[in-house]
């Protein structure tokens, strides 16, 4: 079991003025939007271009749940480290763990926002589950493999 420090991919936002609210922190909702930016970089990595998808496949991804904690507020310019893991793949959804993480100068690092994001597999036109594209599934499962025998390598050298 990988522990909460071993994750799948991270990818780094800037925090603008736009996204801060009266009080000069992040607004709340931007985490999603954060989260969301996380996982399309990620899928584009891995060679899925989700607007091709719909195109040739007549499927698109959609938030079907969120749950989220925050837990420290991320304030103007700060520099935010989003960590995604996949904790499930299904036949028409993925869900993923995902952590928002501000690091600074002096590569301390500090958690944000952790949040539990669970999404599905629909058909463009009629919204409806559908199942998850093969060639897809196949990617999320082989990046998910990937990353797991990394953290596992990285374990076994740090208990050696």
């Amino acid at each position: 079991m990988r522990g909460m420090a071993d994750f799948d991919t991270r990818w780094s936002i800037r925090v603008y003025y736009e996204d801060t609210d009266a009080g000069g922190v992040v607004f709340y909702a931007n985490y999603l939007k954060f989260f969301e930016r996380a996982r399309t970089e990620w899928l584009r990595s891995l060679g899925i271009e989700q607007l091709e998808l719909a195109r040739n496949t007549g499927m698109i991804f959609i938030v079907r749940a969120t749950a989220l904690d925050y837990l420290s507020p991320a304030r103007l310019d700060d520099l935010v480290v989003i960590k995604s893991r996949i904790e499930r793949i299904g036949g028409a959804s993925v869900d993923f763990l995902q952590e928002a993480w501000r690091d600074a100068p002096d590569g301390s690092s500090e958690l944000l926002a952790r949040g539990s994001i669970k999404i599905g597999c629909v058909a463009a036109d009629t919204l409806r589950p559908g199942k998850m594209p093969a060639h897809v599934r196949d990617a999320m499962q082989s990046a998910a493999r990937t990353a797991q025998a990394l953290a596992d390598a990285t374990a076994r050298s740090a208990a050696a």
